[in-house]
């Protein structure tokens, strides 16, 4: 009689790779797994409400676990259709994930079966690869190259592919395979040297710090320190606000979309970028303007581990395919060259400029809330070890601009901009850390796209708190459509039919509440974000739509 089963087989991989985590939403092309799974607890299932959701959940995860990858299950065809915003985001924000996919059986490949694609030519473009099981000898061996890839070089989702009559099947005799030590490349001694002499003959160098520098706190804290002992001006980049101490001296501003002038025209004096575990995309490099694309107005050291994605845009001077945890250390171990004069007076000022541009000050706009008066006070009421996520829209500007991060805190968001993130990633922090506050802030677009993983989040006994800033508009877009045709009128949905935000979460039995002026931030906060919350709560901002962005107002509709 048989003892294993190829889904067993599976299941026991995933255990063996570390996976304590599965994000789905059940299907019948995977059956065989699932039921495998009642028979090992160490591997949690987590049953969301709609694969674009569980794909989310296990990009958030990915970036919670120190560099291993998130997971996520999800039938064929629609299943794998919903999840590939989850894919796209991990895909663009270099985050390891593992997306297994259930196919159909073997024996009706190639006939257009029920809900049957191709996955290979599907998800080209949104993964690193696409692996077929066909055999079950295959089927360990999948797994354990689905996690090295996935985790390797420049982090990505990688799909398995596994046809549903293929997880019954016997696997007895096939062996497990174990774990791959990942290859973590080090800084050459050359290039370190180099890079040392290049800082100390630096006036004004600046160091750009993203998502393959993100880490345990200790990890951080190091960065910190070599900011410290080698003079350096730092600033977190896209979505990665947590990475430094915004009230540290050496902080320089926030890198993000559409850096404030006058503090960019202040970077801009920098005669050295260090991009260390950047990867210099068009949001961070404010249009290819900063560094200039394909050649760079300043000298640029660029530190990322995969050699592929150096000099793939810009002409790097220092091009270092190297761990950048590995080369902090190095750098930390050498002992640091006298700073330049000039270069703290420069480093004063950048974050001077900070401090100035972030200070907590609003107005009451005439139509709803001011957002930037509820993020002031959620930064007043954020636990140390805070974990807050974000959606994608005008709003996240409050946030970016109110919400100073520091050390234990962590940042979760979506660097490629994909509307529907900050609800599924909120509850999958609950999951990942229990008992540490979690709070969602998002739009009434966002909400409505993955609100419903409220659902999951009472299923598993997660409570996340999500304030949603109703504005009743794609307002976002609308700003785009005003700057591009002034004048013309937003046909594209510019006032939305939304719902009452607080009786909607009463109705999945989470707690609601309704901030409608700013008298009832405080008391509403305070409710919403007090010690020992078992339930989730959803706090329904009725927030101004004239106050387009934390930056910017609009003399009136339509303008």
């Amino acid at each position: 009689m048989t003892t294993r089963t190829v889904g067993r087989l599976l299941a026991e991989s995933l255990v063996a790779h570390g996976a304590d985590l599965l994000f789905c939403v059940p299907g019948e092309s995977f059956l065989g797994l699932t039921d495998a799974l009642s028979d090992l607890p160490a591997l949690r299932l987590v049953v969301c409400r709609h694969e674009g959701g569980a794909a989310y959940m296990a990009c958030a995860d990915g970036r919670m676990r120190d560099g291993r990858a998130g997971l996520c299950l999800v039938s064929r065809g629609p299943g794998v259709a919903n999840a590939m915003i989850g894919l796209h985001t991990a895909f663009h924000d270099a985050v390891p994930m593992v997306l297994l996919v259930g196919q159909v059986e073997r024996r009706d490949r190639g006939r257009g079966a029920l809900q049957e694609q191709d996955y290979g030519r599907l998800l080209a473009d949104v993964t690193k690869a696409v692996i077929p099981v066909d055999l079950p000898s295959q089927a360990s061996e999948a797994i354990a190259r689905a996690y090295h890839l996935s985790e390797s070089g420049t982090p990505g989702p990688v799909a398995v592919i596994l046809p549903e009559d293929l997880l019954d099947d016997p696997a007895d005799e096939v062996p497990l395979a174990a774990p791959r030590l990942r290859a973590v490349p080090g800084p050459a001694l050359a290039q370190v040297e180099d890079l040392a002499a290049r800082i100390a003959a630096a006036q004004r160098p600046l160091v750009l710090v993203g998502s393959a520098m993100d880490g345990p706190p200790a990890a951080l804290d190091r960065l910190r320190l070599l900011a410290e002992r080698w003079g350096l001006a730092v600033a977190p980049t896209h979505r990665r606000p947590h990475l430094f101490d915004s009230h540290h001296p050496n902080y320089a501003g926030y890198v993000g979309n559409r850096v404030q002038p006058r503090l960019l025209a202040a970077m801009r004096e920098a005669d050295l970028m260090v991009a260390l575990g950047e990867r210099l995309g068009d949001v961070v490099s404010q249009s290819y303007t900063f560094p200039a694309a394909p050649d760079p107005q300043l000298p640029l050291v660029h530190v990322w581990p995969d050699p592929s994605e150096i000099n793939r845009v810009f002409r790097a001077d220092l091009p270092m395919a190297c761990d950048p945890h590995g080369l902090v250390e190095a750098l930390l171990a050498r002992d640091p060259p006298p700073m330049p004069p000039g270069r703290a007076s420069w480093i004063s000022r950048l974050h001077a400029i900070h401090r100035k541009l972030t200070a907590p000050a609003w107005e009451p706009a005439p139509d709803g809330v001011n957002f930037a008066a509820v993020c002031i006070a959620i930064a007043d009421r954020m636990a140390p070890n805070a974990i807050l996520t974000t959606d994608a829209g005008n709003f996240t500007s409050f946030v970016h601009r109110h919400i100073p991060f520091r050390p234990g805190q962590i940042f979760l968001g979506s660097a490629v901009g994909g509307m529907g993130v900050a609800v599924p990633m909120a509850v999958a922090a609950c999951l990942r850390h229990p008992g540490r506050q979690v709070i969602a802030v998002v739009g009434d677009g966002g909400a409505l796209m993955t609100g419903n993983e409220i659902a999951t989040a009472m299923l598993t006994g997660a409570a996340p708190v999500l304030i949603v800033a109703d504005n009743g508009t794609y307002g976002s877009i609308g700003m785009h459509h005003e700057n591009r045709y002034p004048g013309r009128p937003f046909a594209a949905a510019a006032d939305l039919r939304n719902p009452d935000f607080a009786a909607w979460a009463r109705a999945f039995g989470a707690e609601g509440l309704t901030i409608s002026d700013e008298d009832d931030i405080a008391p509403v906060m305070d409710a919403a974000l007090r010690p020992g919350r078992k339930l989730p709560a959803v706090v329904h901002v009725r927030a101004s739509a004239l106050q387009v962005t934390a930056w910017r107002r609009r003399l009136h509709s339509g303008e």
